[in-house]
C-alpha cells in the first residue's frame, strides 16, 4: 500500500467516525441550540482542541514502542485491530438512535470552549480508540513519524471542523435532522462499523505478515 493509498483509508475511517453522532457531537449541538453559532463554534474549537492532543499522545505512543520495543508494536498493532474490530461490530449490531438533543445552559464562549475541550480529552474511549488506530497507519517506510503525525492531525482537524462546525452554523436543522431521521443514523453507525471492521482485519494480516518475517 503507498503512503497516498493509506492517508486515504485514514480519512475514509476518520470521517466514519467523527460522523457517528457521539459525544462530542451532541455538545456542540447542544451549544449551539442554546448559545448560538458562535457557542457552537467555540464548543468546536474546543473538541479540535482535544481532537489535537488526542493526536500528540497517539504518536508519541507509537513513536516510542516502534524505537524502544519493536515486537510490542507488532502487538499492539493486532491487539489496536482486535479492538477496531469489536467496535466495528458494536456498532454494526447497534441501532443508533439520536433523542431529544439536551439544552446546555447559557454560558461565555470561553466555556464553550473549555468544556468542548475537558469533554474531548476525559473522554476514555478516545484514548483507546487513538491507541489502536495509530499503530495501523503511522509506518517507518512512509517517512519521519512526526511529519506523517502531522499530516494525519490535520486531517483530524479538518474533518472536526467540517462535521462539527458544519453542525453549529445549522444547528435547528441539524437537531431535526438526526432526531427525526432514526434510521439514517443507524445506518450511518452501521456503515462505520464495517468499515471498521474491514480495516481492522487488513491491519491485523499486515501484523501478523510482518511477525512471520
Amino acid at each position: 500500500m503507498s503512503y497516498t493509498e493509506n492517508l486515504w483509508l485514514f480519512l475514509l475511517l476518520l470521517f466514519g467516525i467523527i460522523v457517528v453522532p457521539g459525544m462530542d457531537m451532541m455538545f456542540v449541538l447542544a451549544n449551539a441550540l442554546t448559545g448560538g453559532r458562535r457557542a457552537g463554534l467555540s464548543a468546536t474549537a474546543g473538541v479540535m482542541l482535544g481532537g489535537a492532543a488526542h493526536t500528540l499522545i497517539g504518536a508519541t505512543g507509537v513513536g516510542v514502542l516502534i524505537k524502544l520495543a519493536p515486537s510490542l508494536y507488532i502487538g499492539m498493532l493486532i491487539a489496536g485491530a482486535a479492538y477496531m474490530a469489536w467496535i466495528g461490530a458494536s456498532l454494526a449490531r447497534s441501532s443508533i438512535i439520536v433523542g431529544k438533543v439536551a439544552g446546555a445552559a447559557s454560558r461565555s464562549l470561553w466555556t464553550a470552549f473549555r468544556r468542548g475541550t475537558a469533554t474531548c480529552l476525559l473522554n476514555p474511549k478516545a484514548y483507546l480508540f487513538v491507541l489502536s488506530v495509530y499503530p495501523q497507519f503511522l509506518k517507518p517506510q512512509y517517512g519521519a513519524l512526526w511529519l506523517q503525525a502531522l499530516v494525519m492531525g490535520a486531517m483530524t482537524l479538518l474533518i472536526q471542523l467540517c462535521v462539527y462546525g458544519g453542525l453549529a452554523l445549522a444547528a435547528g436543522r441539524s437537531r431535526d435532522f438526526l432526531v427525526s431521521n432514526p434510521r439514517t443514523t443507524m445506518l450511518v453507525g452501521r456503515a462505520a462499523g464495517a468499515l471498521l471492521i474491514l480495516i481492522a482485519a487488513l491491519t491485523a494480516w499486515h501484523g501478523w505478515a510482518g511477525a512471520a518475517r
